[in-house]
């Protein structure tokens, strides 16, 4: 009875069928002792596999165009990059040998694409490997296009996994709408908080906006310059340098100022956010005084070709006309 007790169990687990990858079994042996006393017990485990026979797997990818911000879209003679996080796994990882891609359905021929190791970023999400600059076919139907990738470790454990797929935009996207809505004091007259909104046919990338913006709410300035043949407005970027590729909205009334006047270079700032297929800015605080416009007007708005979809078509600069017949601006 005073005699300590002592356990042995030996468990062997041997798992094919689902595993078995690339002609290579991902086989795990595991040793399980336990010394049992009376007044102590002991628990060890242990990983036996003498090699790796596990093959990496993809955890996330992404093919984008070339130039950031959205991915998941390309156009038909269009530059594009794919991503992929993969990572190599078992008890004994060898390494990540070579990743490729297989893009044959966007660029005819380009079944086996080399993705290079490295600290990649598109759309917020980091990646660890990435192709070179592919072009797409000059003429691609538009929809969604699969693709593959096969991750293989310096063991030859291989794996291509699917269910990746792209989506090709061939239609140049056009203003559809201009609303400017009165959000102060006054109706018909410019002041602050005061909305300017942008209605696309799809939705725009903000980087084509202003360099590094990702569509959330950031600080711009709106500018309302007197003109004989109706006010305009521009949108400038926080510092006030430069004009971003809006375009121009006319806004037929000539009494909003008298001279030019910007909102939100100081005071309160201007602000534009994306939402969907709009953009909507706001205004800041009046760099001087501002008029009241008595009269209903329709603003009109042509669009720059800077800006682009997703996919990197050019936006049209078809002239969008207020919605909803005339009415007072601010």
């Amino acid at each position: 009875m005073g005699s300590p007790r002592r356990f042995l169990v030996l468990a062997l687990t041997v798992s094919l069928g689902g595993f078995l990858v690339g002609g290579g079994a991902r086989t795990s042996f595991a040793l399980f002792g336990d010394q049992e006393t009376t007044d102590t017990t002991i628990s060890t485990a242990a990983c036996f596999a003498p090699t790796d026979v596990v093959a990496p797997s993809v955890s996330s990818t992404v093919i984008s165009k070339t130039v950031l911000y959205v991915p998941g879209y390309v156009r038909q003679g269009g530059t594009y990059y794919g991503y992929a996080n993969v990572a190599d796994a078992g008890c004994i990882p060898s390494g990540i040998s070579t990743v490729t891609a297989n893009v044959s359905t966007v660029t005819t021929g380009q079944t086996a694409v080399a993705l290079v190791a490295g600290s990649y970023t598109v759309g917020g999400v980091s990646y660890n490997y990435r192709s070179a600059s592919l072009t797409a076919n000059t003429t691609l139907a538009e929809g969604s296009k699969a693709y593959t990738i096969t991750s293989t470790d310096v063991a030859t454990n291989s794996q291509t996994q699917s269910g990746y797929s792209v989506t090709v935009d061939n239609t140049r996207p056009t203003g559809t709408d201009i609303q400017i809505t009165n959000g102060g004091a006054t109706a018909g007259k410019p002041e602050i908080a005061d909305v300017v909104t942008y209605t696309f046919s799809e939705p725009i990338d903000p980087e084509k906006v202003l360099a590094g913006w990702t569509g959330a709410s950031t600080g711009v300035v709106v500018r309302v310059a007197h003109n004989t043949y109706g006010d305009r407005v521009t949108i400038r970027n926080a510092a006030n340098s430069v004009q971003l590729p809006f375009g121009t909205v006319n806004l037929f009334g000539v009494n909003y100022v008298t001279v030019n006047r910007d909102f939100g270079a100081t005071g309160t700032a201007s602000t534009m956010v994306a939402s969907g297929n709009t953009i909507t800015v706001t205004l800041g605080t009046a760099s001087g005084a501002t008029g009241t416009e008595t009269a209903t007007n329709q603003a009109t708005w042509v669009p720059t070709i800077t800006l682009t979809d997703r996919a990197g078509n050019a936006c049209q600069t078809t002239t969008a006309t207020e919605t909803g017949g005339g009415d007072f601006e601010f």
